[in-house]
């Protein structure tokens, strides 16, 4: 699809607006993100993005809406992974709650450079090397069933000494035993010192980038159009930073989302390899039409968050009786 280089300004003359907006104007000064306004925000991203939408269905015709939609929706859910780290990451560091929101802020900026980076650079192999979407397409497989098997046995855990960002940092920059307000560099006895806040951002970016690498060749499964899986990519993840200030003290009710997640993996990866498989079985290639793919993405997250919900209320049903014995 050949999009005009107006549009992709465009794009980004908005994203950059919006982000603006948001830093300079409602959280112009560091404050504690409530659950109210987190839902209200994140009311507002999903509404934005879903409206972008609709002019993209417009624009580019049904079959462009509905693989955005598509892999919005990926990005989105797959992006609950990042919540549990992040979660992790602030208890770890006891980043104050007034100035994750600034963290989680310049850690979309670099997501945008890194993801473009990354989709750019996928869009120019696939369109060179055709062959390679099925090498996205066995990875995308080999990690939903990982994830599947792994189950809750596989424990999230912080190591920022083993991160390669942070050791590069603390060998050319001194780093603050404490927090300095809400500021990444700080200068005292004049040597300019990072704090402790700079180390959290860069492993946020880091840990933004891993979880790239599994979102974004999902997304090539739906399409190869690059203006398509940049933007549902960036739609998603602007509303990250809310989704995880609504999330991040409820997480444990979704017991079962990491198994639809990984569900949705590995079908994604199978839909990228049909048509070889159908190819080797049959003489014939046939896909798997992205109308269906939508129906079991939708019907999978739906299935998994309702599963987590019932037992979620199940387990909070028991614990009186419980307590009681």
């Amino acid at each position: 699809m050949d999009i005009s280089i107006w549009a992709w300004v465009g794009f980004h003359a908005v994203i950059f607006f919006l982000l603006a907006l948001d830093l300079g104007v409602f959280h112009r000064s560091a404050h504690e993100v409530k659950v109210q306004e987190a839902a209200i925000w994140t009311v507002i991203w999903i509404s934005l993005s879903l409206l972008f939408n609709l002019g993209l269905s417009f624009w580019l015709g049904q079959e462009a809406g509905l693989n955005f939609l598509a892999g919005y929706l990926i990005e989105y859910s797959l992006s609950v992974d990042n919540i549990f780290i992040f979660v992790l990451l602030f208890s770890f560091f006891r980043v104050p709650a007034a100035y994750q929101h600034r963290v989680l802020f310049w850690g979309i900026l670099g997501a945008l450079i890194m993801r473009g980076s990354l989709i750019l650079l996928g869009s120019a192999l696939i369109e060179r090397f055709e062959w390679i979407i099925y090498i996205f397409g066995a990875f995308l497989v080999f990690t939903g069933l990982r994830m599947f098997f792994s189950g809750d046995d596989e424990e999230e855990d912080v190591h920022p000494e083993g991160n390669v960002l942070v050791r590069v940092v603390r060998r050319f920059l001194p780093v603050t035993k404490e927090m300095r307000g809400p500021r990444f560099f700080v200068k005292e006895d004049g040597m300019l010192m990072a704090t402790p806040l700079l180390i959290v951002l860069l492993i946020v970016e880091s840990t933004d980038l891993i979880f790239a690498v599994d979102s974004i060749p999902a997304i090539f499964g739906i399409t190869h159009d690059a203006f398509i899986v940049y933007t549902s990519n960036i739609c998603a993840i602007l509303g990250l930073r809310s989704l995880y200030f609504l999330l991040a003290g409820v997480m444990d009710k979704f017991h079962y989302l990491k198994t639809g997640l990984a569900v949705i993996l590995t079908f994604v990866g199978m839909k990228m390899l049909w048509p070889e498989i159908t190819y080797l079985a049959l003489h014939e290639r046939y896909e798997i039409p992205n109308l269906l793919s939508l129906g079991v993405i939708i019907a999978t997250l739906s299935v998994a968050i309702i599963a987590s919900l019932i037992r979620a209320r199940r387990l909070e049903g028991q614990q009186p009786a419980e307590v009681g014995q």
